[in-house]
């Protein structure tokens, strides 16, 4: 495991607190039950660009504070531990990471000092079906004039109802399962032709599915080069699969905590149950998974940050956390007996957030597949 900066630390011990004070678990619950459509509190949201949160990544020359994936990664785990509901994996980390490794000087000005005070909401629009299929991208992009014509559907995408700025994955040539022939855009929100549909998910977040019907773009809107758009966006999503495996991390380390806590003090039989031989080892197994988890987590950001590649890490990292979590929400369940089946307690919370977070970027067997794939396996 990687060996905390005093930056780094302190990092996270003020995220750790914010969220404890300002974002409990009791906010998604209000989130959920206040009968609106938004994905996040934009209060919240105004209150991390406040405090350097959404700058993580951004160089200093565009107003952030350049600490770092692995410094984000430490943010993501606290958010993850109280189910916060923020578009900073979706704008801090994998938006703000496109424009970083892609952006011209023009885009990088134009929209990261936004992003870095929490000014602008921006996501990744890759998926076009129910699974995490980025080479599948069909989205088309004809050249029209000096610009392009835009035609397709995404679909799942993170904080879409509320972007400000959309990054999308087109294809300008070849065909749906080919890396040549991707280019991304930079589209706003607003763009005429741009319609969303708000999509809600079961973890009582939001995303959106977004047709494009002949959305016309200057060529100035091309991230990087035409064509060549896989270059950038492969290492975009590796951050991605790290950073949400870093909030998953945090999710699967509450829910054990919790459950941990709990079979210390429920009596059954006369006995307290954290007695029981069977009990322990369901527990001792999950301690040793997050630990295991978090070097992998620790080593996909680190990374990132070495600009070593990244592909195995982020993979590795994204897969373990899936299965964690998903372990650790059952057991989280399972162990609190029927009081974890009520709405009542926050069991159900961190299990439906497992679940949309396994799918999100890619199943524990979507990165298995491409771990054994780029291993030569």
């Amino acid at each position: 495991m990687a060996v905390l900066t005093e930056e780094q630390t302190m990092l996270r011990d003020a995220a750790k607190g914010w969220t404890q004070d300002s974002a409990p678990v009791g906010a998604l619950r209000k989130l959920r039950d206040g009968g609106s459509k938004q994905s996040f509190d934009p209060a919240a949201w105004s209150e991390m660009g406040a405090m350097g949160w959404a700058g993580v990544i951004v160089p200093e020359e565009h107003d952030g504070s350049a600490f770092g994936y692995l410094g984000l990664g430490l943010i993501l785990e606290e958010t993850g531990r109280n189910l916060v509901a923020s578009p900073l994996l979706s704008t801090a980390l994998v938006a703000a990471s496109a424009l970083v490794l892609g952006g011209s000087d023009i885009q990088k000005a134009a929209w990261l000092p936004k992003i870095a005070a929490g000014e602008a909401v921006a996501t990744l629009a890759v998926d076009e079906g129910a699974h995490h299929a980025p080479l599948n991208t069909a989205l088309s992009a004809k050249t029209s004039g000096a610009g392009f014509v835009l035609s397709g559907t995404k679909t799942f995408v993170l904080d879409g109802d509320a972007a400000d700025l959309l990054v999308v994955a087109a294809r300008t040539s070849g065909a749906a399962g080919d890396g040549d022939g991707i280019t991304l855009f930079l589209v706003p929100g607003d763009t005429p032709g741009v319609t969303r549909t708000h999509l809600a998910l079961i973890d009582s977040r939001g995303a959106a599915r977004i047709a494009f019907d002949g959305v016309q773009v200057g060529a100035d809107a091309v991230l990087g080069e035409v064509d060549k758009g896989w270059a950038i966006l492969e290492p975009v999503l590796d951050r991605a699969y790290a950073g949400l495996a870093a909030e998953m991390l945090g999710a699967a380390t509450a829910a054990f905590e919790i459950t941990l806590d709990y079979i210390k003090t429920r009596t059954q039989f006369g006995q307290v149950i954290g007695t029981f031989q069977a009990l322990q080892h369901r527990a001792a197994k999950l301690f040793t998974d997050l630990e295991t988890t978090r070097s992998c987590v620790e080593a996909a950001l680190e990374a990132a940050d070495a600009g070593s590649d990244t592909r195995l890490l982020a993979s590795l990292a994204k897969g373990k956390a899936s299965e964690v979590l998903h372990l650790a929400s059952n057991e989280m369940v399972q162990m609190h007996g029927g009081i974890g089946m009520t709405d009542a307690h926050d069991a159900g919370l961190y299990m439906k957030r497992a679940r949309v977070a396994e799918a999100l970027f890619g199943s524990a067997s979507f990165h298995r597949d491409r771990y054994a794939r780029l291993s030569g396996f």
